[in-house]
């Protein structure tokens, strides 16, 4: 979002950006097909210069993927997809059996492009365990419930609450059909794909600044966001390679290297925000209403990674080993 719109501008703005996107055939490779590395690039490169836009494309590319794997049919053109699938303790969706399917009610929280997306792919609660569902955004009972996003950060990615009453969906899959699947881990490397876009898009005005003359700080500081964002550009290379060679996860070590891989992402990029600020001072922020909305979007959109509790996870292997 830029210094002069407003909330409703820019979820306008990156509504219309997804939809010329999709339309121009913005498709990346599925994952574990042999070209993930394309497929994270295509992310990479979408999050260093939109990350509102980045977020909404990384979630249709995701349910699309899901889809595959899941062996339902591809979304039909025109389609712009989400895939709602967080579980905080105050948004609960439960599933019910009906003579026509399934419906679903409750309050889904955390999603993005509610009222960008036709469908979504949606977690709920049913009797025989947490399921994922196919729902059309356009029936009767799907409502978002904007105005709870205090931040102009991260706006144009149209994250609301949608209530969801008695609203149809197609069950997609058995019971923990989307967790249980390989692909849950290759989508969440996905994320950090944007990730470090994201960061590479906050190093830019310091790396112009270093091309532009010599100085020893601010030389120092490239030096450190460099050898950062070669790092996680490594780290997204070899997870592809070792994704694209087991993409069934039959080693099981999907989940350790997306905890790694989404680990160091974040590290980088609240590293890369940190140093570039020290290095650049006041100007860029006060001054340049891209690049400062820009670095506005990192910072909320690191969020999504669960900090300690995420890294906890990877003490887990290592205890199993001994």
């Amino acid at each position: 979002m830029t210094a002069i719109e407003r909330p409703g501008e820019s979820i306008a703005r990156t509504a219309a950006a997804l939809t010329r996107l999709l339309d121009d055939g913005w498709s990346p490779p599925l994952p574990g097909a042999g070209r993930t590395a394309q497929r994270w690039a295509a992310l990479r490169d979408l999050g260093e210069r939109d990350l509102p836009l980045a977020r909404l494309a990384e979630g249709h590319a995701d349910a699309v993927a899901i889809l595959a794997e899941l062996g339902c049919p591809a979304p039909a053109a025109g389609e712009r997809l989400g895939v709602w699938a967080a579980e905080p303790p105050a948004g609960r969706v439960e599933a019910r059996r009906t003579d026509g399917g399934w419906v679903l009610t409750g309050t889904k929280q955390w999603c993005s492009g509610a009222r960008s997306c036709t469908s979504a792919l949606v977690t709920a609660h049913a009797e025989d365990g947490r399921r994922l569902f196919l729902v059309d955004l356009t029936a009767p009972g799907a409502t978002p419930r904007p105005g709870r996003w205090a931040t102009p950060a991260m706006v144009g990615s149209d994250t609301a609450d949608v209530e969801l009453d008695d609203v149809p969906a197609a069950a997609l899959g058995g019971p923990r059909a989307y967790l249980d699947r390989p692909g849950f881990w290759h989508g969440g490397i996905g994320v950090a794909a944007v990730w470090a876009g994201g960061a590479h898009g906050v190093a830019a005005p310091l790396a112009e600044a270093v091309a532009a003359g010599a100085d020893p700080h601010r030389d120092a500081a490239w030096g450190q966001v460099d050898g950062a964002l070669h790092a996680v550009d490594a780290a997204l290379a070899v997870a592809a390679a070792e994704v694209d060679a087991d993409p069934a996860d039959r080693a099981g070590t999907a989940a350790l290297r997306a905890h790694r891989v989404r680990g160091l992402a974040a590290r980088t990029g609240l590293e890369v925000l940190a140093v570039v600020g020290r290095a650049l001072g006041a100007g860029p922020a006060a001054h340049d209403g891209p690049r400062a909305a820009h670095r506005a979007d990192l910072e909320v959109y690191l969020r999504q990674h669960h900090g300690d509790r995420d890294l906890a996870a990877l003490a887990e292997p290592l205890r199993a080993a001994r």
